[in-house]
This record gives C-alpha cells, sequence and structure tokens, in this order.
C-alpha cells in the first residue's frame, strides 16, 4: 500500500508541475465535435437510440485541466457535471477554463479515483480518458467506478496500447537511466528527454517515430513530460484490456474508434482471410487486427451497466416509425461537405443532403416527422437512413409501431 501511495503522490508530482493537458484558455464555448463527450450521441453509439433523458449527471474522472470537463458542460446542456482529480495545480485551472467559458453547471473535487465512492449518489455518464493507465492499481480504480455508474448508464474509457507505444517506452526508461536519483525532478527529465532526441541521428528509429507521430503535440513541455518522465505508466494488449474489462463486472458496448477495428482494411483483398477473420471470436479477431497493424497508441471504448436494451434498425418497420434528427455534434450544417463527430470531412450525397434539411425542418416545426413521413415526400431509400444513424450523423427515438 505504502508503494502506491508513493506512485499516487508522484503523478501528482508531474501534474502539479506540468498541467495537463496544456489547451489554451478561451473565452467561449469549445468547438463541439467530440461526439464522446455528448451524452446523447454516445449513448447512441452503445444502444441504436436516442437516450429519453438529458438531465443526466456525468462524471469526469480524472478531468486534468478540464478540457473535457468544458466539452462536457456545453456538450450536454441539460446535464449536471462532476469533475474529479488527483492534481490541485490542475484543478485551479480546470477552474478557470469553465468560469471562462461559462460552462456553469459543473463542481470539481480534489479527490482520487480510488476515493470516489466520497461522491454523493450514481452517474449516468462517466468519462475517464487518460487515467487508469496511470493508477499502480486499475483494476481497483475501474471497480471503484463502477460502483458508481447507474444502471443504464454507459463509460468511455481511454487507456495505452503497448504496440504503438513502444518506443514511447524505451525513451521513457532511458531518460530513466540518465536521471537516476533525480527522477522525481520532472523538469529535469524534460531537458535530459529533449537533449537526448537533439542529440540522436537523424535517422535513429525513437527520433523518427517521435517525429512522424508526436512532434507537434510534443513541443509544448507539458505534452513532452506526460509522454516521456511519466512516473507510472501501464501499456494495454487486447487480452490485459479485456482482464481489466471483465474486471469491472460491466458489459463492453464497443470501441469507438470503430474505422482501427475494421479487419476489411487490413485483409479484404483475400475472401479467404476474411472468411477466416470474421469466423473467429470477437476478442481473437481484435487481438489479430492489432497485430497487423501495431501503430494503436491507445484504446478507446464504451462500458455500460444493464439494462441496456439494443435495438434493432434492420427492421423496415421499426425504422420507419422513429423519430430522426441531426446530431448535435456535426459541424458546417447546413452544406453538403459537414464535419462529423470526430471532426473528418463528410461529403453528403444530395439525398443525404435533402433527407438531413427535412430532419431538421421537422424538429423546428414542434410536430417531429417519422421516417416514414419524411421519405414519402422524398426519392430516399431506407439504406440511406441506417448509414446516416450509424455514421452518428443522426440520432433516432423509437416510435410506436
Amino acid at each position: 500500500m505504502e508503494d502506491k501511495l508513493d506512485i499516487s503522490s508522484a503523478v501528482q508530482g508531474l501534474y502539479d508541475t506540468f498541467p495537463f493537458p496544456p489547451d489554451p484558455l478561451v473565452d467561449e464555448a469549445p468547438p463541439g465535435y467530440n461526439w464522446r463527450w455528448s451524452w446523447p450521441v454516445a449513448y447512441s453509439f452503445c444502444t441504436g437510440k436516442k437516450p429519453l433523458q438529458q438531465n443526466v449527471r456525468i462524471l469526469d474522472a480524472g478531468c486534468g485541466t478540464g478540457s473535457s470537463t468544458d466539452y462536457l458542460v456545453h456538450l450536454n446542456p441539460q446535464a449536471s457535471v462532476v469533475g474529479i482529480d488527483l492534481s490541485s495545480g490542475a484543478l485551479r485551472v480546470a477552474k478557470e477554463r469553465c468560469s471562462r467559458s461559462g460552462a456553469s453547471r459543473v463542481e470539481f473535487h480534489h479527490l482520487s479515483i480510488y476515493d470516489v465512492g466520497q461522491l454523493e449518489g450514481e452517474f449516468d455518464f462517466i468519462n475517464c480518458v487518460g487515467v487508469l493507465h496511470h493508477l499502480p492499481d486499475p483494476i481497483r480504480g475501474i471497480q471503484n467506478l463502477a460502483l458508481k455508474l447507474a444502471p443504464g448508464g454507459i463509460m468511455h474509457i481511454f487507456v495505452y496500447a503497448e504496440l504503438g507505444r513502444w518506443e514511447i517506452r524505451l525513451m521513457q526508461q532511458a531518460i530513466a537511466i540518465l536521471q537516476g536519483k533525480q527522477r522525481g525532478n520532472y523538469k529535469a527529465g524534460v531537458k535530459i528527454g529533449r537533449d537526448i532526441f537533439a542529440s540522436l541521428p537523424e535517422d535513429n528509429r525513437l527520433v523518427k517515430y517521435e517525429k512522424e507521430r508526436w512532434a507537434f503535440e510534443n513541443q509544448r513541455d507539458e505534452c513532452f513530460a506526460d509522454m516521456y518522465v511519466h512516473p507510472q505508466e501501464i501499456d494495454y494488449n487486447i487480452e490485459t484490456l479485456f482482464e481489466l474489462i471483465e474486471a469491472s463486472g460491466l458489459e463492453f458496448l464497443g470501441f469507438s474508434n470503430r474505422e482501427y477495428w475494421d479487419g476489411n482494411r487490413l485483409l479484404g483483398k483475400s475472401p479467404e482471410l476474411m472468411e477466416k477473420l470474421t469466423g473467429l471470436d470477437e476478442r481473437d479477431r481484435y487481438r489479430l487486427i492489432e497485430l497487423l497493424d501495431p501503430q494503436i497508441s491507445h484504446y478507446e471504448f464504451f462500458l455500460g451497466r444493464p439494462p441496456l436494451p439494443q435495438i434493432d434498425w434492420s427492421n423496415d418497420e421499426i425504422l420507419l416509425t422513429a423519430i430522426p434528427e441531426l446530431s448535435p455534434c456535426i459541424q458546417g450544417w447546413p452544406s453538403e461537405n459537414i464535419f462529423d463527430g470526430d471532426y473528418k470531412l463528410v461529403n453528403l450525397s444530395r439525398e443525404e443532403y435533402e433527407f438531413l434539411q427535412a430532419c431538421e425542418a421537422s424538429i423546428e416545426s414542434q410536430s417531429p416527422q417519422t421516417v416514414g413521413d419524411i421519405l414519402a415526400n422524398l426519392t430516399v431509400g431506407l439504406e440511406i437512413v441506417r448509414s446516416l444513424q450509424s455514421r452518428l450523423l443522426i440520432l433516432l427515438t423509437p416510435g410506436s409501431t
């Protein structure tokens, strides 16, 4: 227990020295593109349908300097939000950030995830990004969070993956060796790390990897320190990740970066290999994909506490009676060229654009129409509706059949 307390103190010391993330403070709401922080869109991803309640409780577990908290408040205007973090220095920045942006429905607590049970009540939505892998006991951490998740609630988690961080781990160890007994001096560690990169040959593997993937963000000492001189890090692979998930006692609802886990992008040229891939059980399929594309640096995924009934939109009758509306996380609308909830450019077809226009008009009329009502006046097929829903460009509320 003493060692774990020492590690927690060391982690707190890092973030007190280098509050993270170092996003600038602004006097306006952040751009609302990350759908993972939008309760209705995240819930739709997990269940297929828009949630009935919007006045939910949200916990940002390990909020750091409040960038994610700021999004959670602004993307969920009816929700109440709580942010907790181990670093008092990071929390000071978080409070200022939310004060300046007008994020008023939030409260902060200087609290470890291990002590989250001190908070009153349960939460419908828990966000825990970039935290569990820095705990000395991640299983205890995720179990404590699971106890605070309400029935029917969802949790979004982000943890490191070992395959894409192999070079990072080598540099971490090199810096630690050169620091010796001064390892707790994080500013000195950053200087040593930068000196190493400046001294290594240009064709060195660690240098090339840093320049290709991380150099832009690592111009900031806060990012460099978080990556290379962190006192505690546990990296996962699919096998150890699902050990963590199973320990939570929650249901795995899927990876939120779905494109990476599409085996077709890797083996699609071979029907025979694709047949073998689709015949694997889920975990073996995931493991094969990460082995074939070892650039993965993190896992992001949703867990849930039942009951979380899923809806199947492949049934035409059910889909025709649903009420559609635009996702709150698309940017650039109205236009045939919009940004989705991952801030990726989407070039809408004429049919898709017309359907989204009709959805918007329907909701604004205060008399929402069903999918069937809208399609009666358009030359648009149900497959386009399903495509828009699967890409989280629209949300669907089941109707009566």
